[in-house]
């Protein structure tokens, strides 16, 4: 039986809120491919077992993650079509001031556009919906025990909740077991407990998306059951009360007004902007690229970074995954081949396989006139990651501590693919 439920939380809580990119959507032929790989590697792969400790996981997670970074980075280096420098040449939006506004090029380098720079005046930013409910004694008990239930409205669903009041229940915890069950209903609320200094607690309930569409009044509504007693319940919570309703955000591009129902939205299909405060005296914040050797060397860095975050991975578990050793030289492999090249290039390769980055000299050696040594072994190293990745994306388990039970006959075993599973990092015994 698989034990996954620790491993979901732990995704959750480190990756649950990472940014998906166009990388991370594939065509039926790349799927099916990757699917092909994964039953041969099953095919003639031996049967282990694998302990159920936090940390295979946790570095079966990490390794996969850390693979799919390093492979959305080298599929983003490898769009240019005019030689090994058009690669690294990939447009970086730069913001004036990251106070007000960030910026992140989302457009295809290799269509033109209109992507010149702009300027932004923010005037109000999108705002969620919030209700307060009432403050009441943390240690009294408001609400007579029974059964209680409320409708939750937005604009496209209704749901019930339901909830009971036990005799030991305070005011406290009916609040806290109401947070509890909004929060893991995940529809799109996020509720809060919060004590005043009076030892009085209230339920705080923020709308996580922002702004309203032109004909809604609200992003959600709370009625009770039509019962007195739901009614009465709901009445002493006050949670239905709006305290501040949803907002749009107003800006201006270029002198021209316009509003968006979200903080983020995208320009021109090219520059996704982020806002995250109103413009100082109303000066405008400026809205581009950065200059030809800085995207260079910016794209050069990111490439690298993902290299040094899965050897970090490979060091963060290497004291109870003894086989992570493996990860380390696997990945570090692809940079060692290429010492000379980056020495030469400011890529300092230390001796535990982190590359450190001398940005003067990196930004030298890609802007000079003969660049096309540099460039040959960025790309090569650059391919040769992108393939060290994929094979770790397919089969992490490769690189944790197993129990190898028996070796399958060569030649004359049959294709299992459902036991591809367990090269998902997933499919632990828990009784190892």
């Amino acid at each position: 039986m698989a034990k996954i439920d620790t491993a979901y939380s732990y995704y959750l809580s480190t990756y649950g809120n990472s940014k998906v990119s166009r990388y991370d959507t594939h065509k039926k032929s790349e799927l099916r491919n990757t699917y092909n790989r994964m039953v041969k590697v099953n095919k003639d792969s031996p049967l282990y077992k694998i302990s159920s400790s936090g940390d295979v996981k946790k570095f079966a997670i990490d390794i996969k993650e850390n693979a799919r970074r390093i492979q959305n980075i080298v599929s983003s280096l490898s769009e240019g079509e005019d030689g090994l420098a058009s690669n690294f040449q990939k447009k970086i939006a730069v913001s004036s001031d990251e106070d007000v506004a960030t910026a992140t090029y989302v457009g295809d380098d290799t269509e033109p556009g209109n992507t010149s720079q702009f300027s932004l005046v923010v005037k109000k930013l999108a705002t969620p919906q919030i209700n307060y409910g009432n403050f009441l004694d943390n240690d009294a008990l408001e609400i007579a025990p029974g059964s209680y239930s409320f409708d939750l409205n937005t604009s496209s669903n209704s749901y019930e909740f339901q909830f009971n009041v036990n005799n030991d229940d305070n005011n406290r915890s009916i609040l806290n077991k109401l947070s509890k069950l909004i929060n893991g209903s995940g529809i799109g609320l996020r509720a809060k407990f919060v004590t005043n200094d009076q030892n009085m607690s209230a339920l705080r309930l923020e709308s996580l998306q922002t702004g309203l569409e032109e004909n809604d009044t609200s992003l959600f509504s709370i009625y009770p059951a039509a019962d007195e007693n739901s009614i009465r319940a709901l009445e002493t919570l006050g949670i239905g009360n709006v305290a501040s309703n949803a907002e749009n955000s107003i800006f201006y591009i270029n002198g021209k007004e316009h509003s968006s129902y979200s903080n983020t939205f995208t320009i021109n299909n090219a520059f996704e902007v982020t806002l995250h405060d109103l413009n100082k005296d109303d000066s405008p914040v400026l809205i581009g690229f950065k200059t030809n050797a800085d995207a260079i060397a910016d794209n050069v860095e990111t490439l690298i970074d993902s290299y040094n975050s899965m050897i970090r991975a490979a060091y963060t578990y290497s004291d109870t995954q003894p086989q992570s050793h493996k990860l380390l030289h696997d990945i570090s492999g692809a940079a060692y081949r290429f010492y000379t090249d980056f020495q030469s290039m400011g890529l300092n390769i230390e001796d535990n396989g982190f590359i450190e980055i001398d940005r003067d000299t990196l930004t030298h050696s890609v802007t000079a006139e003969n660049t096309s040594q540099s460039f040959l072994a960025l790309n090569s190293f650059k391919d040769i990651l992108k393939e060290k990745a994929n094979q770790a994306s397919l089969d992490p388990i490769a690189y944790v501590d197993k129990i190898t039970i028996a070796y399958k006959n060569p030649g004359h075993n049959f294709v299992a693919p459902y036991v591809s599973s367990i090269y998902s990092g997933m499919m632990l015994d828990r009784y190892c």
